[in-house]
């Protein structure tokens, strides 16, 4: 089980902004990336051509963020007591919407749902697995979890929703407390360590949505969250021509105690290669079920927008 390392040496900036913030103050800061995805979108087509896994843009981000993150890895780390605690690995939790027989209201044709059940699976190591191995333990885990609800997080989420308002309040602070603050294990506990990782993808565009933000998650002590959007056609500026072309807008949002603008822009240039030349970046798709190391070689610099 990893542990927790506390950063040394760091800047004077990152010293005082570990201590400038704390809840209920919020240390959010918000960007938009508005990417071309056509060469994304041709890629993941033909990975799922070659391997038979459905491979979506979905997967793409959270492998395109997961090398981003390796590439700065100072930013994979959390504020405590005014220090800045670092990960040993590259996590990246993704969001999935399930029904449950928890949610069904009234027996036979009269039967209705309840909002849909948030819960999600985390990708150990996401750096250094191909975005195929990745789409298939995605879809491994989120089977388990719509048929079976065997999730430590589902678990912790329903237990912690059967409590008292005040009672879920505070349990769900001192879990925080007491895991990344002190680095208790309290897995044997029902409280699933560190159980969102470096950071948490979300995909609204399934609803219709094209862009919008998530915000963080305190107890979840998650530096980054990605938000898709909706794919839209969009005019776009290639060689100096207007053309259509497949659009999608990402939410970014960060922890400023943890990172700053500059840690954003490496990180971005990086997403920017993967999105503008995966082929360059991950290799040819027929290719992608075999792990790449995250020390990719870099690519040229996207197509201007």
């Amino acid at each position: 089980m990893p542990r927790f390392r506390r950063a040394e040496r760091l800047p004077a900036w990152r010293n005082l902004a570990l201590v400038t913030w704390s809840p209920p103050a919020s240390p959010a800061a918000y960007g938009m990336l508005d990417l071309d995805c056509e060469a994304a979108l041709d890629w993941c087509a033909r990975a799922k051509a070659a391997t038979g896994e459905k491979v979506t843009l979905t997967h793409l981000v959270g492998k395109a963020v997961a090398v981003s993150i390796a590439s700065a890895p100072e930013t994979n780390g959390f504020a405590s007591f005014g220090r800045l605690m670092l990960r040993d690995t590259v996590d990246v939790f993704f969001q999935v919407s399930f029904f449950d027989k928890d949610a069904e209201v009234g027996r036979g044709e009269r039967a209705t749902r309840r909002d849909a059940n948030l819960a999600g699976a985390k990708v150990r190591r996401a750096d250094e697995k191909s975005v195929v191995d990745l789409a298939r333990e995605l879809r491994e885990s989120a089977q388990a979890i719509r048929e079976k609800g065997k999730d430590s997080t589902v678990r912790a989420t329903k237990l912690m929703a059967s409590m008292p308002g005040p009672i879920r309040s505070w349990a769900a602070k001192l879990g925080a407390f007491l895991s990344f603050d002190f680095g208790w294990n309290l897995s044997k506990l029902g409280v699933p360590f560190d159980p969102f990782g470096s950071c948490m993808v979300t995909n609204v565009g399934v609803f219709g949505i094209e862009a919008a933000w998530a915000p963080l998650i305190p107890y979840a002590r998650t530096p980054i969250c990605m938000t898709l959007g909706a794919i839209r056609t969009a005019p776009s500026v290639v060689d100096g021509a207007i053309v259509p072309r497949k659009r999608v807008s990402i939410g970014v949002v960060f922890d400023h105690r943890v990172m700053d603008g500059y840690h954003a822009g490496v990180m971005v240039r990086r997403f920017q290669e993967i999105f503008a030349t995966p082929d360059l970046v991950l290799g040819s798709p027929a290719g992608s079920s075999v792990t790449k190391p995250p020390e990719l070689a870099a690519a040229p610099a996207p197509p201007p927008s």
